[in-house]
């Protein structure tokens, strides 16, 4: 690994979306499946980070298709860790659950992932600190 790579773990960061106007919510209930969506559907209450991270771990993640070569790679980043329950993951690691998710080694390689993850703004894709 080159220098201006980062290192460490990576995970969801909570903290971060909010301080940025960004709403996990919003972003993790794109990624419902069907079933979930219409359950959890909108204007029947709120549900809370967590019990959303947890349903699309034990649900939404078992359904076809949750994580494809379809999707934009920051997208698939996003849904392994949903998929994962946050847990962090470091460069490698997400490489290689990627690949086996997309079937795509090369765009899901460590250098490929550091790139996109050091200017990441959007999901909320932070390292540990």
């Amino acid at each position: 690994m080159t220098n201006d790579q980062p290192v460490g773990r990576w995970f969801i960061d909570l903290d971060w979306l909010e301080q940025n106007n960004r709403s996990f919510l919003v972003l993790a209930r794109g990624c419902l499946c069907p079933k979930c969506r219409e359950r959890l559907g909108e204007g029947k209450g709120e549900i809370s980070a967590a019990d959303l991270l947890a349903n699309i771990r034990d649900c939404c993640s078992q359904t076809p298709g949750f994580i494809t070569d379809r999707l934009p790679i920051l997208e698939s980043v996003f849904r392994l860790f949903l998929a994962n329950g946050n847990q962090p993951l470091d460069l490698e690691e997400l490489g290689e659950q990627l690949s086996e998710w997309r079937g795509d080694t090369r765009r899901t390689s460590v250098e490929v992932l550091s790139r996109l993850l050091k200017n990441e703004r959007y999901y909320g894709l932070r390292q540990v600190a």
